[in-house]
């Protein structure tokens, strides 16, 4: 265990030692919730397109269930009851040594991450029902970045990820089945107009970068 974790602060340190004042900007924008607001109506709108109104409010009530189900277990469940110190809290020996934005250092505990539950637990759901169009693959980098994003800032290791990513996929599996198991839906065949999410959530990029590099030069 002491070699794990030993590990898991080596790279930790490895890849949060990377920074610059561009990715200061833009990883403290990407982390957060509201910014991603438009891409979330934007799937919502997908699933809209592509299903009878119930189906679609059922869906969309699952999907609502799966980050509800992942971001309890990993903040109100696992975290309390492993209580690992966030890299970036005062108490934790190394936070002198981790780079943190404008004092952000988040809670007290951080293993898993509800970040990265919630994150994958979309992605994942989205892959079971979205497989046979590139938007599950688009999330699935978006939520990859999103949880890069949370070492860069300091406030978790690399194992808070990896498990928060395991708690998001055994809630979309969980919530996928019974899904399944009560409306008789299945993966959708066909997806229309599923690049909009992938505009919306591209355009956001740009604008985030645009900003940093503009806080940085101007």
């Amino acid at each position: 265990m002491d070699v794990i974790i030993s590990a898991d602060t080596d790279l930790l340190m490895w890849l949060n030692g990377a920074h610059n004042a561009f990715f200061d900007t833009f990883m403290m924008l990407f982390t957060g919730k509201w910014i991603w607001v438009p891409m979330y109506l934007a799937l919502a709108y997908v699933l809209f397109r592509n299903m009878v109104p119930k189906q679609a409010l059922m869906c969309l009530l699952a999907v609502a269930l799966v980050i509800v189900v992942a971001d309890q277990l990993s903040s109100s469940v696992i975290r309390h009851a492993v209580g690992r110190l966030r890299p970036a809290n005062l108490d934790n020996p190394i936070s002198n040594m981790v780079h943190i934005v404008d004092g952000y250092r988040g809670g007290r505990y951080g293993f898993p991450s509800s970040h990265a539950a919630n994150s994958f637990g979309l992605a994942f759901f989205l892959l079971y029902l979205l497989r046979r169009c590139k938007l599950p693959a688009f999330i699935m980098v978006w939520a990859i970045v999103n949880c890069y994003s949370r070492i860069y800032l300091g406030v978790h290791y690399p194992g808070d990820i990896l498990c928060g990513a395991l708690v998001g996929w055994v809630a979309a599996t969980f919530v996928w089945f019974v899904y399944r198991k009560i409306t008789k839906q299945t993966f959708l065949p066909e997806v229309r107009e599923w690049w909009v999410p992938v505009v919306i959530g591209l355009l956001i990029v740009i604008g985030i970068s645009l900003y940093s590099y503009y806080a940085i030069n101007y």
